[in-house]
Parts: structure tokens; C-alpha cells; sequence
């Protein structure tokens, strides 16, 4: 019997929208060239009766809101402190977890090291499609980790991972990676849209059905971003990166869409012989700073999640010989940089344009919130002058284009992380201003950007 023609649609990897036939540019964000071919496979069995689609969990019927029931979703822990913060409190039954990072990041080191402990309470499976049983075994074996309990599976096919893991029942299950994965019936090679999000969708919804915790794991691309068709981003629950350079001992694990928790959590984790440690008070790490400090530094107060975090932030003011000077930011927005230089020369009073900045935030830290502000342009300030600011001075401040000093949200946590720390002076936002006094810091509130550079 001749096999009819497969169909396809054509989707978008910037934001997902679909279109029955290719076209140059996507109607929907603007961008051109982004169109990828999908081919649709045959219908896929549902693993239950009576359940469909990704929400699972609860027959098809219509129900009154005030009817749901409020009751707090039981959350199983991963064994680690930092984890849990970034997943909201630990991983949740039916949920869909896709991690991505760079290649030697530690990805499948904490997946690893997860599930062998996790395997002692909860009946765990490892599917990997990219080692060998063996390497990962040897892996475990030179971390050390407790191996009798961990269920371990060698497979790329879609269809016989669920088969095995419906015979099996697991309560947590790994897939390394989802860009190996494939569907006999999708005429396309792994790693491809179509196979990608086929096989996402697959496996989303057996565990949406089963209840069990499915983790992915997932490539990034050049830029940093999860590499696959951007509809993989709507399909799954929290969307986790492993951020970290190969030379640096730290890691930062950090959440960017969590539906049972909040977004933006970090968690830190160093990299030792015994595999990932977390880091408890990252705070402590990120303020090593050398006795003798030089100009153009100081620290300041971000806000990750929901903690405090205190880092130091440098930067480097220096004569420019080109004719167009240099402007490099690492862990900050090139472009928040540019900006705040134009304050600083407007409101502030201070020419640099005929000099090369150099700006960086020391840990590896990606700052992403504006309250960065106002240190960076003191730390500027400094070195530019080349006067050493005060080893016990903090300050934070978000910094408006008419040189106002803004206040950020969360100002007394900041405050009060900061003294635990031992810092006796912060220059802060004058909406940040505390009602009672801190014990053994003085707060310096200040409205302009030239107040703060009188105060310093």
C-alpha cells in the first residue's frame, strides 16, 4: 500500500508562529530568514484514557474557579539548597524541566548527581543519548556517588524511551539531550525543528499523564540562547541555564521561566574533584577583594531572585591613541553603558569621550537589573580621577537620563545584606532611605547624580 504524502508547515525560531508554506519573513515578530520547514508525523497514542493534551492530570470538563482545589503541589526535593531556589522549592510531579548550558558547563554533572540520590527514596531513570553507559558510570564512580538505585537507559528513539518508562514508572526521569532524540515516522535528522519539537511534545506529554518529573537537557547556540524552535519554550514549565566560563571555578545556575516559582533565581555552585558543591553564601565569594584596593572599584547590592547578592564591579578609564575609543562591558549591557557615560558627562560634569572604558563585574556575574547604575558611574569616577574609594562603602541606585538618582525596589534586604557583610557606609537612593537606622551603617541618601559625586 503507497504511504500518503507526510505534511508540513513551515515555523518560525524566533517565535514560534507556524505558516503552510515557506515565505522570506515572519509576519508575526518581523524577522526574516527564520522559516524551518516541520514535518508532522502521524497522530501519537494517548498513554491513558480519557486524558489529552499537555495539561493531563484532570479529565476534559468544565470547572468553576472558585471549585479548584488550593492545595499546595507536592515538591520533591533535588538533595541541594541552590537547586530547589532556582525550581521554586523542589521539582513537581508532571512538570517539565529543560536545562540548557554550554558544552563542560556541568549539565549532566548535577542531573547525575541528582538522580543517584534521588534514586535512594524515588524510582529514578537516566536516558542518555550522547554517552555511553559506561562513561557515564565511570563518571559516577569518580564523583563518588551512590549508583545501586539509578535505573540507566542508552536510547535515542522517542518511542522506546516512553515504552521502557512506562514499564518502569519513574518518578524522575533524565533526557540527554533532547537535540539526539528522534521519531522513526518524522523523515528528518535529530537535532532538526521538526524533531526537536516532535519529540518534546512526546515526551511533555507522557509525563504531563503519568505524573512523572521529566528533565531535558538542551544545546545552546553561539549566542547564548537554547538552540531549537522557540515553540520548545511554550511546551515545557521552568527553563533553567548553566551559565559559567571554563576557567572559572564557579557556576550560576539561573531560572528564566519557572510556572511554580519565581523567575530570575540564582543559584551558585562550584565546580570541585567531587563534582558540583553549592555555594550558600555566594555574597562571601563574589567580595574576595585584595587587600590593597585600587581606584575604579567598589561594590554594590543586586538583586537575584529573592536574595541579595553583593558584588564588586571595576572599571578602567585610560587614554585612548584611536581615533574611535573603546567601549567594553562584560556582564553588563554595552548599550546601559553608553548611555550612563553620556549622563555622567551631562549631569555630571565629566568628559571621557576621548577615553577607552573598560568596565567588568567581577565573578562572572551577568548583571541584568538596573540598580547597578549609580556604582558603575562612581567606580568610573574613580578611576578616571584615580582616587581609591572607602573598602566599607556600598552603593546602589538605578541612574535616570536628567541625572536622577531612582530608587530600586527592595532597598532595606540590600541595606541589611550589606551590613551583615560589614559595610558602615552606603550611598543609596533617597526613596531607598530606611525608616529606622541600621545598626553600625551610615546611609548617605542623595536625589541627583551630582549629589552622589559630592558625597563620595
Amino acid at each position: 500500500m503507497a504511504k500518503g504524502k507526510s505534511k508540513s508547515a513551515y515555523v518560525c525560531n524566533d517565535c514560534g508562529a507556524d505558516y503552510p508554506k515557506w515565505q522570506g519573513n515572519c509576519t508575526e515578530c518581523g524577522a526574516w530568514n527564520t522559516l524551518q520547514e516541520v514535518r508532522l508525523g502521524a497522530e501519537k497514542r494517548n498513554f491513558t484514557p480519557g486524558f489529552k493534551g499537555y495539561a493531563g492530570g484532570q479529565e476534559s470538563r468544565i470547572t468553576s474557579l472558585a471549585d479548584i482545589d488550593l492545595s499546595e503541589l507536592p515538591r520533591v526535593s533535588s538533595g541541594m539548597e541552590e537547586f530547589d531556589r532556582v525550581l521554586g522549592g523542589g521539582f513537581v510531579a508532571g512538570s517539565v524541566v529543560l536545562i540548557g548550558g554550554h558544552p563542560g558547563a556541568g549539565k549532566s554533572t548535577i542531573l547525575l548527581q541528582t538522580l543517584c540520590h534521588l534514586a535512594e527514596k524515588h524510582e529514578a531513570l537516566y536516558v542518555t543519548g550522547e554517552e555511553s553507559l559506561q562513561q557515564v558510570a565511570m563518571r559516577a564512580q569518580r564523583l563518588g556517588l551512590p549508583t545501586k538505585n539509578l535505573k540507566m537507559l542508552s536510547a535515542t528513539d522517542v518511542d522506546m524511551i516512553v515504552d521502557s518508562a512506562q514499564t518502569l514508572q519513574p518518578k524522575i526521569m533524565v533526557v540527554d539531550s533532547i537535540q539526539v532524540m528522534h521519531q522513526a515516522d518524522i523523515q528528518s535528522a535529530p537535532g532538526s525543528v521538526s524533531q526537536v519539537r516532535e519529540s518534546a511534545a512526546y515526551l511533555t506529554r507522557y509525563a504531563k499523564q503519568s505524573g512523572a518529573v521529566l528533565i531535558l537537557v538542551g544545546h545552546v547556540t553561539k549566542d547564548g540562547s537554547l538552540a531549537g524552535p522557540k515553540v520548545l519554550e511554550h511546551i515545557i514549565d521552568c527553563s533553567i541555564m548553566f551559565e559559567g566560563s571554563h576557567d572559572s571555578r564557579f557556576r550560576t545556575l539561573r531560572g528564566h521561566k519557572n510556572r511554580f516559582g519565581a523567575v530570575n533565581e540564582l543559584g551558585v555552585f562550584a565546580m570541585t574533584e567531587q563534582g558540583l558543591k553549592e555555594v550558600s553564601n555566594p555574597s562571601a565569594i563574589f567580595l574576595q577583594r585584595s587587600e590593597d584596593v585600587s581606584s575604579g572599584s567598589v561594590v554594590m547590592v543586586v538583586w537575584e531572585g529573592t536574595r541579595p547578592l553583593l558584588v564588586e564591579i571595576q572599571a578602567l578609564v585610560d587614554s585612548s591613541s584611536l581615533g574611535n575609543p573603546r567601549r567594553v562591558a562584560v556582564g553588563l549591557e554595552q548599550n546601559r553603558l553608553a548611555m550612563l557615560l553620556a549622563v555622567l558627562h551631562r549631569h555630571g560634569g565629566i568628559m571621557v569621550g576621548d577615553q577607552d572604558v573598560f568596565v567588568n563585574v567581577v565573578g562572572g556575574v551577568k548583571i541584568v537589573e538596573t540598580s547597578a547604575d549609580l556604582a558603575l558611574l562612581l567606580a568610573l569616577v574613580s578611576s578616571f580621577r584615580d582616587q581609591v574609594l572607602p573598602r566599607d562603602l556600598m552603593v546602589f541606585g538605578e541612574v535616570g537620563l536628567a541625572g536622577e538618582i531612582r530608587p530600586v525596589p527592595s532597598g532595606q534586604e540590600r541595606l541589611r545584606e550589606a551590613a551583615k557583610h560589614g559595610f558602615k557606609r552606603a550611598i543609596v537612593p533617597h526613596g531607598n532611605q530606611p525608616r529606622d537606622a541600621i545598626k553600625g551603617m551610615e546611609i548617605v541618601p542623595v536625589k541627583k547624580l551630582s549629589e552622589a559625586l559630592e558625597a563620595l
